[in-house]
């Protein structure tokens, strides 16, 4: 079982988008993926085609202590397991400090999950865009970050202040924690600055940034209001193709 958080703490980037397609590709893949929504908004269990207020347990549940089999669902066309967010993991940034060692109670959940023969292959976080309890949460569970990222000069900004963050979170609480990837999301190829930025990316991260990119696409923007990854909504769009590019290239590089 490897962990990922999938992160931006910069919102509009595709975050979710990434993470709902790259488990529906990682499944086609035959792997076993876990997604985990700790993102109040709920917008990769929506995106996964469960109903938020339908849900019987969540990740609110499992950061209160349930064990976390009895929570996850099936997704509905992307062939993934979901651990939703039902409404009630709006209060979690609240509630969580309260807890002891309230920082690693996602980590001891996958922890319990792996000891038992848990059979994901991976794990991916989608975390909220902002550093609360949640976050810090995905952050000490994972052993990599994935960075979605959109290729204009604020987003870069914002990519100095997560590398920052994560070598706090390093320092502190998770020795093992370090940048697996960084995706460039909703990518114009035909705009000389998107081009500029994904030099400047290479030159400052190298072999971290992947070769494949999501490029604009409306079938991407539409497929998650259908409850499914693109690459099932519309398998033959330029979306599903950057999305099948991705996977393979994740499998590569982690498997």
């Amino acid at each position: 079982m490897r962990t990922f958080a999938v992160i931006n703490q910069k919102g509009g980037t595709g975050k979710t988008t990434v993470a709902v397609n790259l488990a529906g590709r990682l499944a086609d893949l035959g792997r076993e993926v876990l997604l985990v929504d700790l993102d109040p908004q709920g917008n990769a269990t929506s995106g996964s085609g469960a109903e938020r207020r339908k849900l019987f347990r969540g990740a609110a549940d499992v950061l209160r202590g349930e064990r976390l089999r009895d929570c996850a669902v099936c997704s509905v066309g992307g062939r993934y397991s979901l651990l939703g967010a039902k409404p009630d993991l709006a209060g979690a940034d609240i509630d969580l400090p309260r807890e002891e060692e309230w920082q690693t109670l996602l980590r001891r959940a996958l922890a319990e999950e792996k000891e038992n023969k848990g059979d994901a292959d991976f794990v991916l976080i989608d975390c909220p865009p902002a550093l609360g309890a949640l976050t810090i949460n995905a952050l000490v569970a994972a052993e990599s970050v994935l960075i979605p990222m959109q290729c204009e000069y604020f987003a870069l900004e914002g990519l100095s202040d997560l590398a920052r963050t994560i070598r706090r979170l390093r320092e502190k609480w998770n020795p093992s924690l370090h940048i697996g990837g960084i995706i460039r999301s909703m990518l114009d190829a035909r705009n000389v600055l998107a081009r500029d930025i994904s030099e400047e990316l290479r030159r400052h991260f190298g072999a971290r940034v992947f070769n494949a990119a999501i490029r604009r696409n409306v079938r991407v923007a539409e497929a998650p209001s259908h409850g499914l990854p693109v690459l099932k909504y519309a398998p033959h769009s330029v979306g599903a193709e950057g999305y099948r590019q991705l996977g393979d290239e994740f499998l590569e590089r982690f498997a």
